[in-house]
């Protein structure tokens, strides 16, 4: 039988996840402390950027051995990056409360060629939308700035949202004027940046529908990620969401918008009609039916299924053979996992069996920080974990 492994978690049934027989992880050296985050260019297969506590930016390409460039960008961590969609020379970087511009051309003169300094407390995820038009970074106070990198001024300033840290931000590639946001609250907020409100709010804290054996750990929200669009076909038009119970949550972001507009228009139908109270009761249970309807739409990638026993700290969408194909995830339980989104209607009781959605499962020595895939058919899975040194793995 299951038992309690200390971390508020039970012990994996005795199902047998995939495991990949690894080699021995390539490994990037170039930076003086922790690598915090990476990132993977499309336009160009095989460079993968790094940043570190040290304050540094290291360029790797694959088809060398060395660091290409390292970018002394300043004495403070740097938290997050991101490419300029449509011009991978310019590169986003957030360190304390500053967002950085940098061009890769400018030979040995890092100096930025803008500094956005909206943010109040520390960012913690920065994020470009796919029109190159509007960056967001999100903060320790909770707030989300949304900058207009095309006029170089602040757009809009979300806020109100989050009660708690806001860890991470993704723009929606097909939704023109909306973005994700996920935090320390626990709460997942889906905004129209452009008025500045809140479409939908997931409550993971308040509505937590994980195995209970994972309800000792905050359901708070670490990190998200969204396809793009050309990943939409493999994907869905979903979010993944990495949370502090170990859980990849994920969830179809249309049907929770749709299930949001019609909560909202039925409560502006009853205050104009004022119904009598049995129509009323009727009303309200058709609004608790659409919500469990909505609930049953997501999915919890979870230890049953052979996932985390420890918080998740990163996911991401792959970007090798059939994009968007697999979610990958990594965790503080020293491992990385892969997510076939294919299988992502497979019920619980398929966990660790062939058809279930666990791909593979990575065992590492050190707790993952953050990770990234490449384009490329070998070296695509970029891993930041707690040392210095960036390690490559290859998987299919």
């Amino acid at each position: 039988p299951a038992a309690y492994n200390g971390l508020g978690f039970m012990d994996k049934p005795e199902k047998i996840s995939p495991e990949l027989a690894m080699t021995e992880p390539r490994r990037l050296r170039g930076h003086k402390d922790t690598a915090t985050c990476c990132v993977a260019s499309r336009d160009r297969p095989g460079i993968v950027v790094t940043s570190g506590e040290d304050g540094r930016v290291c360029w790797f390409d694959m088809r060398c051995k060395e660091v290409q460039f390292v970018m002394e960008v300043g004495e403070q961590p740097i938290s997050s990056l991101s490419f300029k969609p449509g011009n991978e020379d310019i590169l986003y970087v957030s360190s304390g409360n500053e967002v950085k511009c940098l061009d890769v051309l400018m030979a040995n003169d890092w100096k930025p060629l803008k500094t956005y300094n909206y943010n109040k407390d520390e960012i913690n995820q920065i994020a470009c939308n796919s029109r190159a038009a509007f960056l967001a970074s999100t903060d320790d106070a909770g707030d989300v700035k949304i900058i207009d990198i095309h006029q170089h001024c602040l757009y809009k300033t979300l806020r109100a949202g989050h009660s708690s840290i806001c860890s991470s931000v993704q723009f929606i590639p097909w939704r023109s004027w909306e973005v994700i946001t996920g935090g320390l609250d626990s709460k997942l907020i889906m905004w129209d940046f452009s008025k500045g409100r809140p479409i939908k709010i997931v409550d993971f804290g308040s509505n937590n529908s994980s195995n209970a054996t994972q309800c000792l750990n905050p359901a708070f929200v670490h990190a998200i990620a969204v396809p793009d669009v050309d990943m939409i076909d493999n994907a869905g038009k979903i979010c993944a969401v990495a949370r502090g119970d170990g859980v990849v949550d994920v969830i179809d972001i249309e049907l929770e918008l749709a299930a949001a507009i019609r909560l909202k228009s039925s409560a502006k139908a009853k205050k104009v009609s004022q119904v009598n109270s049995n129509k009323e009761a009727e009303s309200g249970a058709s609004s608790e039916t659409t919500a469990n309807t909505n609930q049953s739409t997501r999915l919890h990638l979870d230890y049953m299924l052979g996932g985390h026993t420890a918080a998740v700290s990163c996911v991401g969408f792959s970007l090798f053979g059939d994009k968007g194909k697999f979610i990958v995830s990594g965790g503080n339980d020293k491992s990385v996992k892969l997510w076939d989104c294919s299988r992502r209607d497979t019920t619980e009781q398929d966990g660790g069996s062939n058809n279930g959605p666990l791909h593979l499962s990575i065992n590492l020595s050190k707790k993952v920080n953050w990770l990234c895939t490449t384009p490329t058919e070998s070296e695509n899975l970029v891993i930041c974990d707690t040392t210095k040194v960036v390690k490559v793995y290859s998987v299919t």
